[in-house]
């Protein structure tokens, strides 16, 4: 059943008042009055009309400043305001256009131009109101679509012994594409990966969640492959097995999507201190020496994941020694803005990397000096980074 809309009348000529309570009574609107700028400024507060027409020339506090404190309350500003003045004070009529009013009323009162006058704006306020519970509703789901995507990333990173693991992860809208994981595996070696889902928005989180699956599943049980056993696996053959089924599952089933996702995914030697990786088109890992200049940097072997089906990956091997600081990141962190558009950049975070002793220093610099940068822009892309090192 539809409301009638509720309309105030603010004007402290009580001939104006009855004129307009008589068209309006015949428009079958329903009205309330008041006689002064406060005296309506407490009956939009309480009583929460749909349209308000205001004269401009009244006591106590006048048209205008009443729109100033209208447009300037969150949850009032919204109420349409149509400005009532004579035709000579045009001036007037300028200014509280200029504060927020809908519209403007000429005196003496012409019907059909007031009835037009209301029914356009009441008319565009029910359209605002549809769309802000649209906006809400999709906001509902956005949240209950973060929440979901939260299960899908790691609560806490396990404990390793003898070894120190941070990671720093931020979604630049409500769900992202980028995404990360860490875990052992059953012979105690511990993998781990920094990906980041092409595009943005739900599509890109969708996607996010369909590639972390697939890699999660895939290194740690034999479901997909049938007739081997995965334990039995080198770390190379295993990676190369996760990472070509998953590549081949979304570039084959997807094909129409054109979604594809930039990885680095390692599995390490906890005692050893080796690392197998691949590098699937992401940003270069980096090996950090204890001075905090760069030991190496662990470039791509293969494109991105998603794209070419039949794509043969090369998993790499690195030795990690004891000082030795691993950083692995998105493309987020070089490619971060501020607000003068300027890139965060690599060497920005270069010169971070003498300040760090371990990863948990590393992270939180990192963070500092991204929210820094950025100050009040609008974070441009997902963030996301793990680190570790061997404990001393």
């Amino acid at each position: 059943m539809n409301k009638t809309p509720k309309i105030l009348i603010v004007d402290d000529e009580p001939f104006n008042v009855d004129y307009l309570e008589q068209e309006l009574a015949y428009l079958k609107y329903e009205t309330i009055s008041a006689v002064n700028g406060q005296d309506a400024l407490d009956q939009i507060i309480s009583q929460s009309p749909d349209l308000v027409l205001l004269d401009i020339m009244m006591p106590i506090m006048d048209g205008l400043t009443l729109l100033q404190n209208v447009k300037a309350n969150p949850d009032l500003r919204d109420i349409p305001i149509i400005v009532i003045s004579a035709n000579n004070d045009l001036a007037m009529v300028v200014k509280g256009i200029q504060l927020g009013a809908e519209d403007y009323l000429p005196k003496p009162f012409e019907p059909a131009l007031l009835k037009a006058r209301i029914q356009s704006s009441l008319e565009k306020k029910r359209l605002h109101d549809l769309q802000g519970l649209y906006l809400k509703s999709l906001e509902h789901e956005l949240n209950i679509a973060r929440e979901i995507q939260r299960e899908f990333l790691p609560a806490r990173l396990p404990e390793l012994e003898g070894w120190d693991v941070s990671y720093y992860f931020k979604a630049a809208k409500e769900v992202a594409g980028d995404f990360y994981d860490a875990f052992l595996l059953p012979d105690g070696s511990f993998t781990f990966l920094v990906a980041d889902v092409c595009g943005k928005g739900i599509g890109a989180a969708l996607f996010m969640t369909l590639f972390r699956s697939l890699i999660h599943a895939a290194s740690t049980t034999d479901q997909f492959s049938p007739g081997q056993i995965l334990q039995s696996f080198t770390p190379a053959k295993r990676l190369q097995h996760v990472v070509s089924l998953t590549n081949n599952y979304v570039a084959d089933t997807h094909e129409a999507a054109c979604m594809f996702a930039t990885i680095f995914i390692g599995i390490l030697d906890l005692k050893s201190g080796k690392l197998t990786y691949i590098n699937g088109g992401n940003e270069p890992a980096l090996i950090v020496d204890r001075g905090g200049k760069i030991r190496a940097e662990l470039t791509k072997s293969g494109p991105a994941i998603g794209v070419i089906p039949n794509t043969q990956y090369t998993a790499y091997e690195f030795n990690l020694a004891d000082d030795d600081l691993l950083i692995a990141f998105t493309d987020g962190i070089p490619d971060t803005l501020n607000v003068h558009r300027d890139t965060f950049g690599r060497q920005r975070l270069v010169d971070l990397f003498p300040q760090c002793e371990n990863p948990s220093d590393l992270t939180n610099k990192i963070e500092a000096s991204l929210g820094q940068f950025i100050g009040e822009a609008e974070q441009f892309d997902d963030i996301t980074l793990l680190s570790l090192k061997r404990k001393k």
